[in-house]
């Protein structure tokens, strides 16, 4: 089977990213080490169903590891893989660009924007 093709490059981009999930996952994850319960806390509206498919997914695309500890009770954390690190640009850009879209449809950040460690509504 040959090498599957793409009209556009960035359809390559939005296969492995795309979709409602996977970029606030990594976004959290350009943060450092995220525990499932984190996750659930910084987006109660996923379901664990969803959480775990999404992650599966980035696993299985060398986006992100998945790290277990051998205690009990069991520990797992997720961070980003050097490759996926490679996002971060596009990511911060997806960020910016959600921050002038929101100022321009509501007026500010805070308008629109919960209060948390990840938006600074300061400005």
């Amino acid at each position: 089977m040959g090498a599957k093709k793409y009209n556009i490059s960035v359809e390559a981009t939005l296969e492995v990213i795309g979709g409602k999930w996977k970029c606030v996952i990594l976004c959290h994850l350009t943060h450092g080490k995220k525990r499932t319960s984190d996750f659930k806390r910084l987006m109660p509206s996923i379901t664990q169903k969803m959480l775990t498919q999404q992650l599966r997914e980035l696993e299985q695309d060398g986006i992100v590891n998945r790290i277990v500890y051998n205690q009990v009770p069991p520990k797992v954390e997720y961070e980003l893989t050097p490759y996926g690190d490679s996002l971060r640009p596009i990511l911060d850009s997806l960020c910016n660009w959600g921050e002038l879209h929101i100022i321009k449809e509501y007026g500010s950040k805070a308008a629109a924007l919960e209060d948390n460690v990840l938006n600074n509504l300061e400005d």
